[in-house]
């Protein structure tokens, strides 16, 4: 990722709508420092949630949902998804391509403990809605609704009661999308994008 809070090259809105660009470099930046360390090929965006996400006995229940464009080209991994404020998992993730047209539900438990509901869809360059309701179980366990345009799609239970997140949008290239990817700019747009939670009375 790229750019920072005064820099729009990568992130800016356009019209009602979040617009992250991913720009091919045609210069040596080195490798990124996150495992397997790839070669830096592209500038791109993220957003952050300056706020924190937390399902717990105050606010049992959480809605958030989002209208997206994403890219599919090879190389490209748009997401849109939960993650843990202090540690790794817990991670939810809402909208996630890996240079296709198919979508990836996942809840990670631990690195090895994942659920994951895959779900082709239908012209991805155009908006869709994907939305998750989450709701509190017990004082471990809460459900993970998952839906694309209304439609439910799938269930996973998560041990992740108490523990905060935050919410990104983030347009990564390459790594487990495939290599080579487009040669010129890559947009992924969001829209309507909405959290909201209920309190327990």
């Amino acid at each position: 990722m790229y750019g920072a809070s005064d820099d729009h090259n990568h992130v800016y809105l356009k019209e009602n709508t979040v617009v992250l660009k991913a720009s091919r470099i045609n210069w040596d930046e080195g490798k990124s420092t996150a495992n397997p360390h790839p070669v830096i090929h592209y500038h791109s965006g993220a957003i952050h949630s300056k706020q924190t996400f937390t399902i717990n006995d105050e606010f049992p229940n959480y809605e958030i949902k989002g209208e997206f464009m994403v890219p599919t080209n090879g190389g490209t991994w748009p997401a849109f998804w939960l993650n843990g404020a202090w540690t790794w998992p817990p991670e939810i993730d809402i909208v996630e391509f890996k240079g296709n047209n198919v979508n990836w539900f996942n809840t990670f438990r631990t690195s090895s403990d994942v659920s994951t509901r895959k779900d082709t869809i239908s012209n991805p360059g155009a908006w869709h809605e994907y939305r998750v309701w989450i709701t509190k179980v017990d004082n471990t366990n809460m459900d993970i609704h998952f839906y694309i345009d209304g439609e439910w799609k799938a269930k996973h239970t998560a041990n992740h009661v108490g523990k905060p997140f935050h919410l990104i949008m983030n347009l990564q290239m390459e790594g487990s999308s495939g290599g080579n990817g487009p040669s010129g700019d890559t947009y992924y747009r969001g829209r309507k994008i909405y959290v909201g939670r209920s309190h327990e009375w």
